[in-house]
């Protein structure tokens, strides 16, 4: 059997509320561009595309606005993480494809029901096709009554017995694994209030975890052993980031964490690449930039051979797990 892509794209990296870049956001951006450039950049079109094409990530563009949601292609499949207000942007992409027919088919996990990561099930509009074949998952007791809530009258016009694909609730509670033909899918709860699942995707040796929305306490204590050892050798770790270190003491018991804490798990677990998320929503990218700066600088001074690479989450972005 021939080897089926596996490629990761982030579609909402925002936590606990979207937040679209606003006029003085563009303004700033606007502002550093202009300061950086020079005649010679402007000449003609070339230049100026070339230029463009040079400026760092969050100049020329922009990490994102929507709440919680990551595709997964991978095996054949469509694995979704997370239905939060990127799920919208999905939805419309997954409709070019046979979504658009009614003839899809795709598994969403999630990872608990807080608002912020199932407020764009109501917008995904491939629910509203018929033919199509969803499977929702979650380890939360009465998850059908909670997607239900979400679209009650008295808060969406829309109800969800309104959607026409087949849609099964899954609950995990008694379940230890998921496979779907050469893709396994195991779950590990998180620190969170209210309980968070983290999930682990494994297919063709390849191995990408999904870990937002969690609080790390006691780093060398020996309860966080079975989260190192769920995050162990993996090839990406999601990670939820949302404070800087001193907001992660700050706001204890909040159920989230840090780029620095991060770091030190990802080392601990011999994690291949680490994909910062869940960013705080009050956060500019230049601020973002800034703690990202910052965390490069402590990894190498913890360890200056760690050969663990690190990237800031952005909609948009896709990685194939399969070339590295």
């Amino acid at each position: 059997m021939d080897q089926q892509p596996f490629l990761v794209t982030f579609y909402g990296v925002r936590g606990s509320i979207p937040s679209p870049m606003v006029g003085q956001d563009v303004r700033q951006k606007i502002v550093e561009v202009l300061e950086q450039a020079s005649p010679a950049n402007l000449k003609d079109a070339a230049s100026r595309e070339a230029f463009v094409d040079g400026l760092p990530e969050h100049l020329k563009s922009c990490y994102g606005g929507n709440s919680s949601c990551v595709h997964l292609h991978v095996g054949g499949h469509h694995l979704i993480f997370d239905g939060g207000s990127g799920l919208r942007v999905l939805g419309n992409h997954l409709l070019e494809q046979e979504f658009g027919k009614g003839q899809g088919e795709a598994h969403l996990f999630l990872s608990h029901t807080h608002w912020d990561h199932i407020m764009g099930i109501p917008f995904f509009v491939p629910f509203y096709r018929k033919g199509n074949q969803f499977k929702i998952y979650g380890s939360h007791p009465h998850l059908e009554k909670r997607l239900l809530g979400q679209q009650h009258f008295d808060y969406f016009p829309v109800s969800f017995d309104s959607c026409q694909a087949d849609i099964d609730i899954v609950p995990l509670a008694d379940q230890k694994e998921i496979v779907l033909g050469d893709v396994r899918i195991t779950w590990h709860e998180m620190n969170h209030p209210g309980r968070c699942f983290g999930y682990r995707v494994e297919y063709r040796g390849k191995s990408f975890i999904y870990a937002t929305d969690s609080e790390y306490k006691d780093l060398g204590d020996e309860n966080l052993k079975p989260t190192i050892d769920f995050f162990k050798d993996a090839d990406l770790l999601v990670f939820d980031s949302q404070y800087t270190f001193i907001e992660g003491i700050e706001k204890e018991d909040w159920g989230h964490s840090s780029m620095f804490i991060g770091v030190d798990i990802a080392v601990e677990a011999k994690v291949k690449k680490i994909a910062f998320y869940h960013h705080e929503p009050t956060y500019s990218d230049f601020k973002l930039v800034n703690v990202f700066e910052q965390t490069k600088k402590y990894l190498k001074a913890i360890d200056t051979d760690s050969p663990l690479e690190m990237i800031l989450s952005q909609e948009g972005l896709t990685l194939d797990m399969l070339k590295g």
